[in-house]
């Protein structure tokens, strides 16, 4: 299953930090240069303009995801525990 490697997510930086580990099951994460990075993958999220609706004001940022060194079955397992930790709404 082919997952998108770059997504926009309305979010806040501190809540998708907070949620990082749980979404890729490692507890220590290192950030390097912008990039959080694990064991052969790295997230980097870049703040974009809110979505503005009426009165309000939600935070978002571009979510990219590289892998280094995983198979495409590791890929796959990476990515479907990482999504199913930020979906929201079950849509």
């Amino acid at each position: 299953m082919r997952f998108p490697l770059a997504y926009d997510a309305t979010t806040t930086r501190q809540e998708f930090v907070r949620l990082l580990p749980q979404a890729t099951g490692e507890v220590e994460l290192r950030e390097i240069d912008g990039r959080f990075c694990g064991k052969g993958w790295s997230v980097r999220l870049t703040r974009i303009p809110p979505l503005t609706i009426g009165m309000v004001w939600l935070e978002r940022h571009r979510v990219e995801i590289a892998f280094d060194g995983l198979d495409e079955a590791a890929q796959d397992a990476f990515m479907r525990r990482f999504t199913l930790h930020y979906q929201r709404g079950g849509g």
